[in-house]
């Protein structure tokens, strides 16, 4: 699975109307940051790059109470990048091995116990899913879907999971090759 793209998404948060970098980063916290908020220094450096590319230009300086206050607005190029960011397909899962896969591997390689390996992740996928799940009760739709996105790739794990542990013999045998 593809991380979030912050570059991209805060450039399409200017792309609802000009903002200063404070209000960029709640609003990415709001919409993007349940899990992992976004660090203020994150925001401006991230900001001071797309200035850099020129997707976005800085309006002016505003004196408030402690550092100037920056607004920023995007550009024309700016706004044909995130057009192209928006509408270009993302690869699913470029990495065909996981560090689950390896450390199976491992496992067996070792002539270790695979088999408590694999249980031990499936108790760890299953005690997340409860966690999301719980998270979904009287959740806003937006939530509700970031987490139906989680829940769904670990079903994809487990049932990795469990076909795996289903030819663990086969594999074994493969691996001692």
């Amino acid at each position: 699975m593809a991380t979030m793209d912050s570059s991209h998404t805060l450039l399409g948060l200017l792309g609802t109307g000009s903002g200063y970098g404070y209000d960029l980063k709640h609003d990415y916290d709001r919409h993007f940051g349940a899990e992992k908020p976004l660090a203020f220094g994150q925001v401006y450096a991230t900001l001071a790059r797309l200035m850099k590319h020129g997707f976005i230009a800085l309006l002016g300086d505003e004196a408030g109470g402690g550092p100037d206050r920056k607004r920023y607005e995007i550009t024309p190029a700016g706004r044909a990048e995130l057009e192209q960011w928006l509408f270009s397909a993302d690869t699913p899962s470029p990495a065909l091995q996981s560090n689950l896969f390896a450390k199976t591997i491992i496992a067996l390689l070792l002539d270790d116990d695979a088999a408590r390996l694999l249980d031990l992740q499936r108790a760890e996928h299953l005690a997340r899913m409860r966690e999301l799940t719980r998270r979904k009760l009287g959740a806003d739709l937006a939530t509700v879907l970031v987490l139906d996105h989680a829940l769904f790739h670990i079903e994809a794990d487990l049932r990795w999971i469990e076909l795996t542990s289903a030819r663990l013999g086969e594999l074994r045998a493969e691996v001692a090759r």
